[in-house]
């Protein structure tokens, strides 16, 4: 037995179609409640992790995306290449420095939270609670979260690893992160 199924279920298996999974139109989308959860993307270059990240937004019902420093902005054919509409659906903002868009997160009633790795970080996998309004700041490809954010935040988490590498994807790392703090909110 696999995970309760039996070999003989999973043979049976079939994908559904795309009008069986009860998604929500863009208007619908708009006007669902969302889930008080903030990105902000501190210098992500790739357009293909912007746009991935626009996605698992979406999938989440995440509040909104701050764009900061050198990441593009829609429309950009880059992003909707990974994004494939999401940045259409996803409130979003720019701002010149992260540390505005921390600022404004903070005044919008935000805990804000690194992810990245510290002397003070706590692993994912040991967080148990998260506040009812979190914002998360995912940082560049090869530097990481700014310097000057970590003294603005509340707290800073990483994902456990344990391989050769020290890091994930941004974007992997970022649908993660979002999973395990969904898993948090529907057990309470």
């Amino acid at each position: 037995m696999i995970l309760g199924l039996t070999l003989a279920r999973i043979s049976a298996m079939r994908k559904l179609h795309i009008t069986e999974l009860n998604r929500k139109s863009s208007s619908e989308f708009h006007t669902t409640t969302k889930w008080q959860v903030r990105i902000i993307l501190d210098n992500v270059r790739s357009l293909h992790n912007i746009g991935s990240v626009f996605r698992t937004a979406d999938a989440f019902l995440c509040e909104s995306i701050a764009l900061c420093g050198i990441c593009a902005t829609p429309p950009n054919r880059e992003i909707h290449k990974s994004a494939l509409g999401a940045e259409n659906t996803v409130n979003w903002s720019y701002y010149n420095k992260v540390e505005d868009a921390v600022n404004q997160s903070v005044a919008d009633g935000f805990a804000v939270w690194a992810v990245e790795q510290t002397d003070q970080s706590i692993s994912l996998d040991a967080l148990n609670e998260k506040p009812r309004k979190l914002a998360l700041v995912f940082g560049n490809e090869v530097q990481g979260v700014s310097d000057a954010v970590l003294p603005l935040v509340q707290g800073a988490i990483e994902i456990p690893q344990f391989g050769t590498k020290h890091s994930f994807n941004i974007s992997v790392c970022a649908g993660i992160v979002l999973y395990r703090l969904y898993l948090i909110d529907v057990s309470r």
